[in-house]
């Protein structure tokens, strides 16, 4: 916990510009909320690994701003009005002013991680951003296509579990991990990263507006197939098929509703295979760091799988984007 506000406090020198209207929106993104889930990752690993030092603090700022750069381009690309219950940057500052915002949040977190003068952190976050950039783009390529199960696993790794990873890895890099501990707090990551984002999908299906922060169903209003769409369109008749085409073709509910495509998803068990999914991944990342020795930061990291899928049943709260 009070790494966390150590955290917070690094977040919010690091968005101190000399321009006001950058410091205006870093300040507002930062206030915006979150559990702030990828800086504890990095903790945890770091201190799983014996390491306490400040370093852990500056790159766990360095994850979040990478996270928060991306949820501000991501508003502007999916022209979102809204972002945790509150109007979304873009809506406020502009397109264009925000565009920048976001170069400068990338820009800004590897001025911070270069400090560190790590030549192997720096080379995975650098990997990191590539991976996140060409999953945007991958992902505005399929916007309104029917894509494969393998292919959506492939752009949730690019988009979510990715930087879940990487979080575990540079935390693992500071305290001198081997390769072996590295590989497998990068697959805790990985893991605990698909869960996490397919329960979120699930959500934005299933759960309120009020809950989510943001109308329902968005994903399919942008024209994005996840996984229990994905699911129906592999088992359901040719009719259920073009409803479901479209409204990812329309990218609007038009003569179909929201209760329509959820009687297919619950009529072929699409939703429950989804929440079974997650609920796989988050066991993989339990196994992947059973090796290490027991402690308080370990059982906290074997608890966070189980609190990332228990958002379905219990608050379901968005905030922790």
């Amino acid at each position: 916990r009070e790494d966390l506000v150590a955290v917070e406090q690094e977040l919010g020198r690091d968005a101190a510009s000399s321009v006001s209207t950058i410091t205006e929106i870093a300040e507002y993104l930062r206030e915006g909320g979150g559990k702030r889930i990828r800086p504890s990752l990095l903790l945890l690993a770091a201190h799983q690994l014996g390491f306490s030092g400040h370093g852990a603090i500056r790159l766990g700022a360095v994850v979040e701003m990478l996270h928060t750069a991306t949820l501000v381009h991501d508003d502007i690309i999916d022209g979102a009005d809204t972002r945790r219950g509150r109007p979304s940057a873009n809506t406020t500052w502009g397109n264009e002013k925000c565009v920048l915002a976001g170069d400068w949040l990338y820009m800004q977190a590897f001025k911070i991680a270069v400090q560190e003068r790590n030549f192997r952190i720096l080379d995975v976050l650098m990997e990191l951003t590539q991976q996140m950039v060409e999953g945007e783009l991958l992902q505005m390529e399929k916007l309104g296509k029917l894509i494969s199960h393998a292919e959506h696993l492939d752009l949730i790794y690019r988009k979510t579990a990715c930087l879940f990873s990487v979080s575990m890895r540079v935390g693992g890099i500071l305290g001198g991990a081997t390769d072996q501990q590295e590989d497998r707090l990068g697959q805790y990551g990985r893991n605990l990263g698909l869960a996490f984002q397919i329960v979120d999908d699930v959500l934005d299906l299933t759960a309120s507006e009020s809950v989510l922060g943001k109308p329902v169903a968005s994903d399919l209003r942008e024209g994005k197939a996840t996984m229990a769409v994905i699911h129906a369109l592999e088992r359901c008749t040719p009719a259920e098929r073009k409803q479901i085409e479209t409204v990812l073709h329309d990218r609007a509910f038009n003569g179909v509703t929201h209760a329509d495509i959820l009687t297919i998803l619950n009529r072929y068990g699409s939703l429950d295979f989804a929440s079974k999914e997650a609920a796989r991944y988050a066991e993989a990342a339990r196994q992947a760091i059973c090796t290490f020795p027991d402690s308080e930061i370990k059982r906290a990291l074997l608890w966070a799988p189980e609190f990332v899928v228990a958002r379905e049943s219990s608050c379901g709260n968005r905030s922790f984007d």
